[in-house]
């Protein structure tokens, strides 16, 4: 993944790419540092910082929370 890329995908996308670097389980501030390092949109790490202070055992339990908290949800 090129982080030049992230910027002008659609924010689905973005975290789709950020998701799929990170190694599960994880932790919210890892998910955070990890789209950091990737260049995503501050609308994508203001999502992912928004998220509850846990561990996340997998891509489904991260994108449930963002779903049930930014409308539709993410398609797998």
């Amino acid at each position: 993944m090129t982080a030049s890329a992230i910027p002008g995908e659609s924010i689905d996308l973005q975290i789709a790419d950020v998701l799929r670097e990170v190694s599960f389980p994880t932790y919210k501030d890892a998910l955070v540092d990890a789209a950091r390092e990737a260049g995503a949109s501050n609308e994508v790490l203001s999502m992912l910082d928004g998220l509850p202070e846990q561990d996340y055992a997998d891509v489904t339990s991260v994108t449930r929370l963002i779903g049930g908290n930014y409308g539709p949800g993410l398609g797998a």
